[in-house]
């Protein structure tokens, strides 16, 4: 991701960037890609929210609460996910955020080949909707989330959500 947030990459339904006429030059202060990465342990789960809201913050990217905490229950969801299930083959994950003009993309990637599937609502058990509630939670906001292959036969899972909430009909 090296076009800083507004190639073609994966973004939400709706959320193109605004006419080049209607932008200003250049790109806004708070877009751009930032990358870190952590042990697949458990203490990484607040550790990468907490670094996510910082970031946020820090870079004045224009969320909403909502869109907020939209957010870091993604990244708490990738990353509890990564770490549950990627960490005998993956003991470092990366966390991606991506800003662009009007969205911003949350991405978790492990070296673990293993691609998710969300499981639909099942009231007897007591775990595995993490991703189903990262693809409600993408889908509400009126963006979109996938699952990728890397060349390193690892995986990205990844969630981009309009920076202005979808207006329902």
């Amino acid at each position: 991701m090296d076009d800083q947030g507004r190639g073609p990459g994966p973004r939400p339904a709706g959320g193109e960037d605004v006419s080049p006429d209607l932008r200003p030059p250049g790109p806004l202060p708070y877009e751009g890609v930032w990358r870190f990465t952590a042990p697949a342990v458990d203490a990484s789960v607040p550790q990468a929210r907490r670094a996510v809201r910082d970031l946020l913050g820090r870079q004045g990217v224009p969320v909403t609460e909502d869109l907020g905490h939209g957010l870091l229950l993604i990244v708490s969801e990738l990353v509890t996910n990564a770490v549950k299930h990627a960490a005998l083959l993956s003991p470092t994950i990366a966390v991606e955020v991506a800003v662009g003009a009007e969205w911003v993309r949350i991405a978790v990637e492990d070296n673990h080949p293993y691609r998710p599937t969300a499981l639909q609502t099942d009231h007897a058990r007591t775990g595995g909707r993490g991703l189903l509630l990262v693809q409600e939670i993408a889908r509400e906001a009126g963006g979109g989330c996938d699952v990728e292959h890397t060349a390193s036969g690892g995986k990205v899972i990844w969630a981009a959500l309009p920076l202005h909430p979808a207006r329902l009909p």
